[in-house]
């Protein structure tokens, strides 16, 4: 138990956000597999993760409390949501929306999820992509939108990674989903592998990115109560997620896109959750 308690130790240790610290407590112990068990990395290993946050997170507050809590946190990047870019941002809005970001360490690494339902939207998203700067769109097309998508990113160069929503909707519920509905379009059509949905449509989310890597081209990380529709958002640790095993798994299929957090318990009041999420997954990381 000591092992265990050192563990979670360094999973918080030194994560303070807006002048707290989380607590640590028995129910976190659930989340942990073996956790004795799980031994540090050798001496000088690189931990190849790049760690960011998905800006839904943060739909109930304004870019400075975004920024802010990702600097206190040691995040640097974020997928950008039009709540904190409108779509109709102009040129100047966008340059200094850039620089604001900047200043607190952050790069917007991509844009999304944007829902997609017409070619017009499919023009206008990757239209606004492009303004950005991004090369990668976090998109939910409709299904018979998927050939003028594919044309769209051989005319752009840039990647799409289509977002998972588990049980909720009926459109990319899952990793094999939107497998099977890309496999045959550009290499560069694929996934943002939202594990916490996938795990809540029944699938694995570890054995899905073995499976599906080559096609994974952003995660969104989470944890999850239950592996059903009932599954609702919790502190990563504390689900039904194996963090260690999709970690090993990682590193098995070299992912090098990013990992952002989307925390979606308590999104009028998450500091202190995300902040205990970021910090377990960082040990995680370390450690795995």
């Amino acid at each position: 138990m000591s092992d265990r308690r050192s563990f979670l130790k360094k999973s918080i240790a030194g994560v303070a956000l807006l002048g707290a610290t989380p607590l640590v407590s028995e129910p976190l112990l659930a989340g942990v597999n073996n956790a004795a068990d799980v031994k540090p990395k050798a001496s000088g290993a690189v931990n190849p993760f790049q760690l960011g946050m998905a800006g839904y997170t943060f739909v109930n507050f304004d870019l400075e409390t975004t920024l802010k809590t990702l600097k206190s946190l040691d995040v640097h990047y974020l997928c950008i949501k039009d709540f904190h870019l409108p779509f109709k941002s102009t040129d100047e809005e966008i340059t200094a929306f850039h620089a604001k970001c900047a200043s607190y360490g952050v790069t917007g690494y991509a844009v999304g999820p944007i829902y997609m339902k017409s070619e017009k939207e499919v023009d206008d998203g990757f239209e606004y992509a492009k303004r950005v700067g991004v090369k990668l769109i976090v998109g939910v097309p409709n299904y018979e939108l998927l050939p003028y998508v594919d044309r769209k990113v051989k005319e752009y160069d840039f990647h799409y990674a289509i977002h998972l929503h588990g049980p909720d909707i009926k459109t990319y519920p899952d990793a094999k989903d939107a497998w099977e509905n890309t496999k045959n379009l550009d290499p560069r059509m694929g996934m943002c592998l939202d594990i916490g949905h996938d795990l809540r449509n029944g699938c694995d989310p570890v054995v899905d990115l073995e499976q599906y890597h080559t096609r994974v081209f952003d995660m969104h990380i989470k944890d999850v109560t239950d592996s059903t529709k009932a599954g609702h958002g919790i502190e990563i640790g504390r689900g039904k997620i194996d963090f260690p095993a999709l970690v090993k798994m990682m590193r098995k299929v070299n992912y090098t896109g990013k990992c952002s957090l989307e925390y979606e318990k308590d999104m009028k009041d998450p500091f202190l959750g995300i902040a205990e999420s970021i910090g377990y997954f960082k040990a995680v990381s370390d450690y795995a």
